[in-house]
């Protein structure tokens, strides 16, 4: 088990639910235009929230959005350690650093330093875009060892100045590469690990590249916080993060939907039923399966485990409960029939 910090409020570690991650794309000295993004995040299920720090303005905002928001705030800071200090003075929950890139040891001393004395824990982000280039060169290129080295160096640099209240990540855009960099990582030391698979693009391939590497990762023990990183609403993120937790087991708020892929035998308009019913179930927080099936011939049976559950014929459609055939519906009046049952589970 790894050790725990406290991010804010949220238990990263040490057993506690995995957490779920996002980061603002606004300017963080629009302060209206964060909060108001933050509060978006809020109610999809962000646990976490950082923000980009790449000017004193930036920094300087910081007291001001987190009067005003109800997540732990992460200020995320390169090359400049004046920043780190700036947002620590301003109540900041969680500092990431690259200790690399903020200059000398004496700068770093005085991130540890503050953040020690004010009990803010520091997230060391190593990514292979940025990885060092004596590294690169030792190794032949990105390797997880080379990425495993870097963040270990750093830990012992902030270890050089007593301090340990470290979480770490190691990302990559490279699936296998992420993978193989957190699996060595996790060997070698005790700290919270944070997940992601970084520039991971679009929803369409990102989700996937996620849903690997994070989702496997989770199913092999490794990882206490997540960000799921998109080339989209950051609100999207969090959809993500929620599915992926949901699929490895580490999630049971919330319906697990599941939905045959149509064949040959389906008499019913499925897809559109099925997209329907996702979208209809989108707000609701029961712990129930809920079945979406093609044919009264397997869908009952197939699904027996569903809680509740609807299953095609020609121009009418099954309801059934753990398998068991409640009553028949003409398909018009399906999904109508369908939410009425789980508003009475």
């Amino acid at each position: 088990m790894t050790k725990q910090i406290m991010v804010g409020t949220v238990a990263v570690g040490g057993g506690a639910p995995v957490s779920i991650q996002s980061m603002c794309n606004t300017k963080t000295d629009d302060v209206a235009a964060t909060v108001a993004q933050i509060h978006r995040l809020e109610e999809a299920g962000c646990e976490i929230i950082r923000v980009a720090i790449p000017d004193e303005a930036a920094a300087l905002a910081v007291d001001r959005i987190k009067e005003q928001i109800h997540i732990p705030l992460v200020a995320d800071i390169h090359f400049n350690y004046r920043f780190a200090l700036l947002c620590a003075e301003r109540g900041i929950d969680a500092i990431r650093i690259n200790p690399g890139n903020i200059g000398g040891e004496e700068k770093v001393k005085a991130v540890a330093d503050e953040c020690r004395r004010r009990g803010i824990p520091i997230r060391i982000g190593v990514n292979g875009g940025s990885l060092e280039k004596e590294l690169r060169a030792r190794y032949g290129g990105v390797t997880a060892e080379a990425l495993v080295e870097s963040a270990m160096g750093h830990v012992k640099l902030l270890n050089k100045f007593d301090y340990d209240d470290i979480c770490i990540s190691v990302k990559c855009s490279d699936v296998p590469l992420t993978m193989a960099a957190y699996r060595l990582l996790s060997q070698q030391t005790d700290y919270p690990l944070h997940l992601g698979v970084t520039e991971a693009g679009t929803p369409s391939m990102g989700m996937v590249k996620s849903a690997m590497g994070i989702g496997g990762l989770l199913c092999l023990g490794i990882g206490d916080t997540v960000r799921v990183t998109l080339t989209a609403d950051p609100v999207e993120e969090i959809y993500a993060a929620h599915k992926i937790l949901k699929a490895a087991g580490l999630r049971k708020e919330g319906v697990n939907l599941i939905a045959c892929p149509t064949c040959g035998r389906t008499r019913i308009d499925l897809i559109p039923i099925a997209e329907e019913v996702e979208r209809r179930l989108s707000g609701c927080r029961k712990n129930i399966t809920v079945a979406v099936m093609g044919c009264a011939v397997n869908g009952p049976g197939e699904a027996s485990a569903a809680d509740i559950g609807i299953a095609g014929g020609k121009g009418e459609g099954l309801l059934f409960r753990k398998g068991e055939i409640l009553y028949k519906v003409p398909q018009e009046r399906l999904v109508d029939a369908l939410m009425a049952e789980i508003e009475n589970l």
